[in-house]
């Protein structure tokens, strides 16, 4: 082997190892990154079932003011027809 030879093959070996060693950066950045996304993925799946729980409350809270208002409707019919009843005279 020449010199040249040999410095091109060091140089091609010094080449590679840079390159596998940033391979391997990478690997802990995208770890990392996956790690986050992982995370961000639970905060979202929690969200949006907190988000479900209140759609259903407020759907059930609804039901409930709308059943209100039908009892209040019914008992404002009730006092309008005692209040335009005639006036009893009293016993005695």
């Amino acid at each position: 082997m020449t010199k040249q030879n040999l410095a091109r093959t060091l140089g091609v070996a010094i080449v590679a190892a840079v390159g596998l060693g940033g391979c391997a950066t990478y690997k802990e950045e995208f770890a990392t990154i996956n790690s986050r996304l992982d995370s961000l993925d639970a905060k979202v799946q929690t969200a949006a079932q907190s988000a479900e729980s209140a759609n259903q409350s407020a759907q059930q809270a609804n039901q409930s003011a709308q059943q209100a208002n039908q009892r209040l409707d019914q008992l404002e019919n009730r006092v309008q027809q005692i209040e335009a009843a005639p006036r009893r005279k009293p016993r005695g």
